[in-house]
Formats: C-alpha cells, structure tokens, sequence
C-alpha cells in the first residue's frame, strides 16, 4: 500500500488521460462537436474547438436584459423565437458559433434542430473587453457571410448598441445605427422593437 501522501499526489494530478478520449485539435469532425455534451459554451471551425471564457456578471445581466426585451417583444406577436447561448448556431458547414441572444423568425422554424439552428434572422453578441475585435470584427465578417439578416453589437465600455443589417445577400454589414445612453436602440427587422440602452447597462456593475 503506498503511504498517505504519495496516494494524496497521484489522486491529485489532473486526468490528463480524459483529453484521449476526444480527438486532436485540427481533427474534430462537426458529428464530434455536435456530440460534445458540455454545459460550457465551446465553438467550432475547421476541425478546431475553442472552450470560450465563463462570463461575467457584467455580461450576463446585459445578455439577461436583452434576451427579456426582445423574447417580450417578438412572442407577444408570435413573431418567431429567441434564445440564449449556450445554443449552436451553424453558419456554413464546419463553422459554429454560440452568440449570446439570437432570434429565428416564425417562418424560418424549419431551420431550428435539437442540436443547432441553421443560421438565424438576428443575434446579439455583448462586447468583451478582454477581446473586442473577436465581436466587432471577426463574427461581424462571420454574420454576414452567413447571411443573417441583423447583428446587434452592445458594447459596455461606451454604453452603446449599434444595429448592423445586411446591405445586400452575401454582402457586408451597414450600420443602421449607434445608439447611446438616452436613446431607442431600434431593429431594421422587426418594425417597432425598440431596446432602452439606457436601461440595458443600467444594472451593469461599476
């Protein structure tokens, strides 16, 4: 029997024997990903996962007020419906994304699956200050190639939405407005809804 602390040391290891149970980076097939079960939100590109970091409070309640304006919105009026991550959303083949709200329209449905939508008709992704370009630009080039019709940006470091829609299929982005602190941030997509920016980082904490 080995004495006490060497059990202690080998019971404390980390299970590095569990990471040979999936495949390497570079070689996950998009069935590997889609049988991952994890209750972290984990993307998917070119046979690569990357495990993404646990949000912040900060996050959550800007993601939570936003879900709440929209959700109230479009159900009221059987428009479609709205989600939060963790929730897979296939751009094109062999590329997912999880963005923190996004909104599929009534008649798009068919492309909601158990496991992933195809694509959707707007989503919502809150700025991180530790990587702002991964959503100001990186998933903005994404989205659009994607065809999703309507991207909203909410960045916390200036209070601001800005409401991104399709200038043409296949096309860029144009912005359809930036709006701050005192003002009505408003969808291209969905006539009438209109989002207090005011009120979406007002619980934020400082």
């Amino acid at each position: 029997m080995q004495p006490p602390a060497q059990q202690d040391r080998a019971a404390s290891h980390p299970a590095w024997e569990v990471a040979l149970l999936f495949p390497d980076q570079g070689s996950w097939s998009q069935e590997d990903y889609l049988a991952l079960q994890t209750n972290r939100l984990v993307e998917f590109a070119e046979g690569n996962v990357e495990v993404l970091d646990v949000p912040t409070e900060e996050h959550q309640l800007i993601v939570a007020f936003l879900y709440r304006a929209i959700m109230e919105f479009v159900t009221a009026r059987g428009l479609g419906t709205v989600l939060f991550a963790p929730l897979r959303v296939k751009l094109w083949e062999g590329k997912f994304r999880e963005p923190d709200v996004v909104f599929m329209l009534a008649e798009n449905s068919l492309r909601r699956h158990g496991k992933f939508w195809d694509g959707a008709d707007l989503v919502v992704e809150v700025v991180s200050p530790e990587d702002p370009d991964r959503d100001l630009g990186t998933k903005r080039e994404e989205y659009a190639r994607a065809g999703i019709p309507e991207y909203w940006i909410a960045d916390p470091r200036d209070a601001t939405i800005t409401v991104l829609t399709l200038s043409s299929p296949g096309g860029p982005y144009a912005v359809a407005g930036t709006f701050g602190r005192g003002e009505q941030a408003r969808s291209a997509l969905l006539p009438g809804l209109e989002v207090d920016v005011e009120r979406a980082f007002a619980e934020v904490v400082r």
